[in-house]
C-alpha cells in the first residue's frame, strides 16, 4: 500500500481566482511546486482532490477544466514535480442542471474523491494526509481517516477557527505543511 499526500487545488498549489476559466489566469502559489516535488521525492503518492461546481453552474465546460488540469500537471513536471492523478467533482447539491446539479459523495466534505483514489492507487489512508485551505478540505479529510492539514493561503482565513476547533494542523503554506509531514517521517 502506497502513501499519499491529496491535495486541494484552487488556494494550495495556485491561487484561488474564483472560478477559473482559463489556463491563462494559472498562478502557482510561490513554493508550491517544490513542496510537490518533495512529496515525490520522499515517496508519497500525490493526488489533487478538487470541487469544481463551476461546471454546475455553467461557468465552465468539463473540457476546458480537464485543459486546465493538464495545463498544472505540465508545469509541474516542468519543475521537476508530478501529480499520480487528479479527481474533480463537478456537481452542486443547489445549483446547475441535469448531470451536474445533484448531490453527490464525490464533492468535499464528503471523502468520495478520497475513497476513489485510495482504490484506484491503492493507498493506505492511515498513512495519508489532505491539504486544503477550506473547512470543506480538512473535513474531506476527516471523513476520509486521513491526517488534515489547513493552510493560510487561498480562502483559510474564514476557516481558521473552526480548524483549530478540530484540532487540525495549520501551516502557512504548502511548502510548510509538507516540511511538517516530513518532519514526522
Amino acid at each position: 500500500m502506497n502513501k499519499a499526500v491529496f491535495l486541494d487545488r484552487d488556494g494550495t498549489i495556485i491561487e484561488d481566482v474564483g472560478y477559473l476559466n482559463n489556463p491563462i489566469d494559472i498562478k502557482f502559489i510561490p513554493g508550491s511546486i517544490e513542496a510537490i516535488k518533495k512529496l515525490n521525492q520522499a515517496g508519497y503518492k500525490v493526488v489533487v482532490i478538487t470541487n469544481q461546481s463551476g461546471v454546475a453552474r455553467g461557468l465552465i465546460r468539463e473540457d476546458m477544466l480537464q485543459t486546465i488540469d493538464k495545463t498544472v500537471q505540465k508545469t509541474i513536471l516542468a519543475g521537476g514535480g508530478q501529480l499520480d492523478a487528479i479527481y474533480y467533482c463537478p456537481h452542486h447539491p443547489q445549483h446547475g442542471h441535469y448531470p451536474y446539479k445533484r448531490v453527490c459523495n464525490c464533492r468535499k466534505p464528503g471523502p468520495g474523491m478520497i475513497l476513489k483514489a485510495a482504490k484506484d492507487l491503492k493507498l493506505d489512508l492511515a498513512q495519508s494526509y489532505m491539504i486544503g485551505d477550506k473547512i470543506s478540505d480538512v473535513e474531506a479529510g476527516i471523513n476520509a481517516g486521513v491526517k488534515p492539514i489547513l493552510v493560510l493561503t487561498g480562502q483559510s482565513a474564514r476557516f481558521k477557527e473552526k480548524a483549530a476547533e478540530k484540532m487540525v494542523a495549520i501551516c502557512q503554506d504548502l511548502n510548510q505543511a509538507v516540511d511538517s509531514i516530513l518532519n514526522k517521517q
